[in-house]
């Protein structure tokens, strides 16, 4: 490692530390590097134009943005919400299965932790405050758990951020989510359950049967858009960015045309929020792949891939190493950073130990999604906290136990492999 690549590390890692905004972090940094290294500074904003120019595959990003607003904006959520207290507010826990199936609902939606977190998670907190059952503390903690599932269930904006440094197919890896997200559904449900047994949380009232047929035909529509997302893609119909604009189209049509939620004024706040959350991925993204250029000019990935050939060492225990490392980096840093700053320099070592790189894919944004409630740092929990105005310290509290019921998934998905590629598999992939 030169001293200029050294210096760069440093400077990325400190600005974020203090606070700075990562994509600034990382453009500070990679110019530090090309002065230090003697270089052409010129280089940095050469890489940054070139890589977003040519990567067709990120409008994907800004496309899936727009869609989970639009359906925020709407009362997507609302009929979305009253659909899953038909089917699981009747049993123990109900209010926080609810919370759970919610979030894997929306996850179809939006592609993102904090889209999922700050769209639905202040109604359904408070839809479980209301009952008198549930502490607000373990509301809010229960509500940043289950939008890890965001990202996992396609589609999926960090899936496509690793699909961009790994070269690997967006569509497959999109499947490898499917069987994973359901996992982390079911082990929050598991640990909901357990946690509502031993405090004797009384069983919500169940919706009668004779109402659940109106329920399911006004929440339909909105239930349709991951089917007609997925099968466009793995029809063959559309590529994965065409089934970003899709998504888009039809989370309009479905606000303005059919459920009339959405006027032109709202529509307006919507795009130019939409327009910034996209230019801050944007820019995070742009100097990342500075980043790649910085690190395949330093030749890390081969140095990486060469220390691991000495050690020895197996694929499943550089997994667990690969979890530990990124387990503490999540505490720290976010998510995006730990994607696209710190997987590229492991990926080569990766395949040249044999490890899948989809499933490595999967394992590794799980554990970075589990890194956005990992106190300090847990991305989600600052934002449960700035829509809910409940108290971080008892969100942090009540969040534990669904951080360890996570990280058993976690675990799952390292030693089984086939959870991630079963369905891909299934759908022709021969990795």
């Amino acid at each position: 490692m030169s001293l200029a690549f050294a210096v760069c590390l440093a400077a990325v890692f400190g600005l974020a530390a203090i606070g700075a905004p990562i994509g600034y972090s990382m453009l500070a940094a990679a110019t530090l590097y090309l002065a230090v290294d003697g270089a052409d500074l010129a280089l940095a904003a050469e890489q940054l134009i070139q890589s977003i120019y040519d990567g067709y595959t990120l409008l994907a990003v800004p496309l899936f943005i727009i869609a989970a607003n639009i359906m925020n904006a709407g009362t997507v959520s609302e009929r979305l919400l009253s659909f899953c207290v038909a089917v699981v507010g009747r049993f123990r826990g109900g209010m926080g299965h609810v919370n759970i199936l919610s979030s894997l609902i929306f996850s179809g939606m939006s592609g993102s932790a904090v889209a999922d977190a700050a769209g639905i998670g202040k109604i359904i907190t408070d839809m479980m405050i209301r009952t008198g059952h549930y502490s607000r503390g373990y509301a809010a903690a229960l509500t940043a758990a289950s939008a890890t599932i965001g990202p996992i269930i396609p589609p999926s904006i960090p899936m496509v951020m690793y699909a961009l440094i790994s070269n690997q197919s967006i569509g497959f890896l999109f499947l490898a989510g499917i069987l994973p997200g359901l996992l982390m559904g079911a082990v929050l449900m598991a640990m909901n359950y357990a946690i509502s047994w031993r405090r004797n949380i009384p069983v919500e009232p169940p919706t009668p049967w004779r109402d659940a047929p109106g329920i399911t035909i006004r929440a339909f529509p909105a239930l349709m858009m991951p089917v007609i997302l997925l099968s466009g893609i793995y029809g063959g119909a559309t590529t994965p960015t065409e089934a970003a604009a899709i998504a888009a189209l039809y989370a309009l049509l479905l606000a303005v045309g059919l459920y009339r939620s959405l006027r032109l004024r709202n529509f307006y706040a919507v795009v130019v929020d939409s327009a910034r959350q996209s230019a801050t991925v944007g820019i995070v993204i742009g100097c990342a792949l500075i980043f790649n250029y910085i690190v395949a000019t330093e030749r890390i990935p081969q140095a990486l891939s060469h220390f691991m050939a000495e050690l020895d060492i197996s694929p499943l225990m550089f997994l667990i190493a690969m979890n530990l490392l990124i387990l503490f980096l999540g505490a720290l840093l976010d998510a995006t950073t730990i994607i696209l700053v710190v997987l590229p320099l492991f990926i080569p070592a990766a395949q040249a130990l044999g490890i899948d790189l989809i499933h490595f894919g999967v394992v590794m944004v799980v554990n970075a999604m589990i890194g956005l409630i990992t106190p300090p740092y847990g991305m989600l929990l600052f934002v449960i906290n700035a829509v809910t105005g409940i108290a971080l310290r008892d969100i942090i509290v009540n969040v534990l136990p669904f951080l360890f019921a996570l990280l058993l998934a976690l675990l799952l998905l390292t030693i089984f492999p086939e959870i991630s590629l079963t369905i891909p598999r299934y759908f022709g992939y021969r990795g």
